[in-house]
């Protein structure tokens, strides 16, 4: 027989640095019970420990001192969040002038603004040359020609040159990025790379500072980062001695591994951060190069463990061959991942006690997809029944991002817990909200 899931010890591989169990009740986040969070705010709710975002984001300014950590907005971003990120000294990755706008709105200072994205558009470009954000990652020959359309810029603008290490990140195919034949990037193999840093050193009103790469999401081999790095280092080198030009600037992107599932592969910011720093320094040595300014860009990794999302229970069903459906009120159009890439989640109930043991559950959401999966083969109490409330970890990253409005269901609100206090930060969208754009 199981041991109920309420009383198991919580895993913080997963769970917010502040959650702790209640007598075995409910759990605690930031100060708050997850149960007075929902009841105070409805469900779904996205939760976010703040303290969890600002360790994660000092634990890696740590890891990479001398360089620069820049956290990528796309994971999860909205003002407080641009705000917390300004106030711990990370820089910031947006990749549209939508993210730039929410930069904008918190006052993030634009010199520690990067714009990424493989498809900048002539908008993204002018808001970021507009704001006069500290750097843009190229990504194409079009780009190069986009950006000289809109004229020279009182300082010549800071370019880094995104590229394609040839290293595969092992990760689903979905998130890959390092490999050749992809959209992201400029190819080291096929030359398009060095001809990409010919165009930008030649043209006026530009200034190249470095190279850029990403191999991918959810990568569990620091080795694949090292030899990303060499790569590029190989890359300055050449460049060097071709045009003359020693780039001060390396960004090796992000990608981190992070658990979902205890037991999960991880990547910690202090061993990520000591061989990453070696690996340059000694390619450097051999080049007789001097050693650049690594940036990091973890996302992620800082986001993904401080978020809880809560469900209440709608219904329960045994399929056919004994399969135990439970079905919550959200599912993919605030959480996609599982849809997408066949991810899997830990989900906990909370709010009471169990009496019985755990039986293999599958919880799915209220959309019309047989793919809205939330968890398969979930360890939950045998009487779960309607007005449950559901508690999934490390729903921090890409779920608040990547949220729709699929079925027209509202997406759901964003609350930052911390010292005893809930406050929201992005409200639950109404059917106003829904209504305001339809307008034929």
């Amino acid at each position: 027989m199981l041991l109920s899931s309420q009383r198991q010890n919580l895993d913080h591989a997963i769970w917010p640095a502040t959650a702790h169990d209640i007598d075995g009740d409910d759990i605690s986040v930031g100060g708050i019970p997850l149960a007075k969070v929902a009841d105070r705010y409805g469900t779904p709710v996205h939760v976010i420990d703040e303290a969890d975002v600002r360790q994660r984001c000092r634990a890696f300014k740590a890891a990479f001192a001398g360089g620069e950590v820049v956290y990528a907005g796309k994971a999860f971003l909205c003002r407080a969040m641009a705000r917390w990120i300004n106030e711990e000294g990370l820089s910031l990755d947006v990749c549209s002038a939508g993210e730039l706008a929410v930069a904008r709105a918190a006052g993030f200072p634009a010199k520690r603004v990067l714009m990424h994205g493989n498809a900048k558009t002539p908008e993204d470009l002018r808001a970021a040359m507009d704001y006069g954000v500290g750097r843009i990652v190229v990504d194409s020959t079009a780009e190069i020609s986009r950006l000289a359309a809109l004229g020279r810029p009182a300082a010549p603008q800071r370019l880094l040159i995104r590229v394609i290490p040839g290293v595969d990140g092992g990760t689903h195919p979905a998130v890959t990025t390092g490999t050749e034949d992809q959209k992201f990037g400029f190819s080291i193999a096929s030359g398009a790379a060095a001809e990409a840093v010919r165009r930008v050193i030649e043209q006026r009103g530009f200034e190249p500072v470095g190279l850029h790469c990403h191999i991918g999401s959810q990568v569990t081999s620091i080795d694949l980062f090292e030899r990303a790095a060499v790569r590029l280092i190989d890359l300055m080198a050449t460049i060097r001695d071709e045009h003359g030009v020693t780039l001060p600037e390396l960004d090796l992107g992000g990608g981190f591994a992070v658990p979902y599932l205890s037991g999960d592969a991880e990547i910690s910011p202090a061993a990520v951060g000591e061989r990453l720093m070696a690996a340059v320094r000694s390619a450097c040595e051999s080049y007789r190069l001097p050693v650049p300014r690594v940036t990091v860009e973890p996302g992620r990794a800082i986001s993904a463990r401080a978020g809880v999302t809560l469900y209440r229970v709608i219904g329960v069903k045994r399929g056919l061959s004994g399969r135990v459906f439970v079905t919550v009120d959200g599912g993919m159009s605030d959480n996609p991942r599982p849809s997408l890439y066949g991810a899997n989640y830990t989900v906990r109930l909370v709010g009471r006690r169990a009496t019985v043991a755990d039986r293999a559950t599958t919880v799915v959401g209220r959309h019309c997809e047989a793919g809205d999966v939330i968890a398969r083969d979930a360890q939950l109490p045998a009487d779960m029944r309607p007005g449950d409330l559901l508690a999934v970890p490390c729903t921090g990253a890409y779920h608040h991002s990547m949220s729709s409005n699929y079925n027209l269901v509202r997406r759901p609100p964003v609350v930052s817990v911390a010292g005893g206090n809930g406050r929201l930060l992005v409200r639950r969208e109404t059917e106003s909200d829904l209504l305001r754009r339809d307008v034929g």
